[in-house]
């Protein structure tokens, strides 16, 4: 049975991690205080807002709180929806404001074209909120890359770790287990993949990442069907 779909990871397989490391948490820990206050009455930010009170189990939290929790939250890189919803509308500012670009592998953009001409599927799945995936990927260092992707997948789906995240996916894509590809730097990330009955790849950017059973590349220009 061939591959027909193809799901990346993004932080640390198609994208560089220092990027969003050093690039886009600061960028959305030092703009939260001033978006939340001149934002706080949009429904979809008001939304998060309740969340973050929810989730941390303070349900009069003041404004000035709840930011303080994101920002614990960002230097804990903590996947919790609220705020992955939240740093994918500021960066959202940041894009449009050409305060940075996506940074995106070279050998994924060069790679992308020829995924898509042998007629197969390419979707993104990241603990980033897919508002936050499609921005990187339409900002990106090489232009405008959206066009290429058949959809994204985030927190939404499931928790990245666990099997029924890529179940999920499976269902949502319609097609069967073995038809699908997952790559991922992550090897609990992969094994759950795997679990699912996913075909697997491990993308080793650096020399410290070889572990795990998993069949391993370290750019995506070695990718063969």
């Amino acid at each position: 049975m061939g591959i027909r779909a193809i799901v990346v990871d993004t932080a640390g397989t198609t994208t560089d991690l220092s990027f969003i490391k050093d690039t886009l948490f600061p960028y959305s820990a030092k703009a939260l205080p001033d978006f939340l206050k001149e934002n706080q009455h949009n429904v979809l930010v008001e939304n998060c807002i309740c969340d973050v009170r929810d989730i941390a189990l303070e349900p009069d939290a003041s404004l000035e709180r709840v930011t303080e929790i994101l920002q614990q939250w960002v230097a804990e890189d903590r996947k919790a929806t609220p705020l992955k919803t939240l740093q994918g509308l500021i960066w959202k500012q940041g894009y449009a404001q050409g305060e940075f670009t996506g940074h995106i592998y070279p050998d994924f953009i060069q790679a992308i074209d020829g995924i898509k001409q042998q007629n197969m599927r390419i979707y993104s799945f990241s603990s980033g909120s897919a508002e936050a995936q499609k921005l990187l990927f339409a900002h990106s260092d090489g232009g405008d890359l959206t066009p290429k992707f058949d959809g994204h997948f985030d927190t939404r789906t499931g928790n990245k770790l666990f099997k029924q995240a890529y179940c999920n996916i499976i269902n949502t894509i319609s097609l069967a287990p073995k038809q699908v590809l997952f790559i991922s730097d992550v090897v609990e990330e992969l094994k759950a993949a795997e679990e699912a009955g996913m075909r697997t790849l491990q993308m080793v950017r650096s020399d410290d990442q070889r572990t795990g059973s998993h069949k391993q590349i370290t750019s995506f220009a070695e990718l063969t069907f």
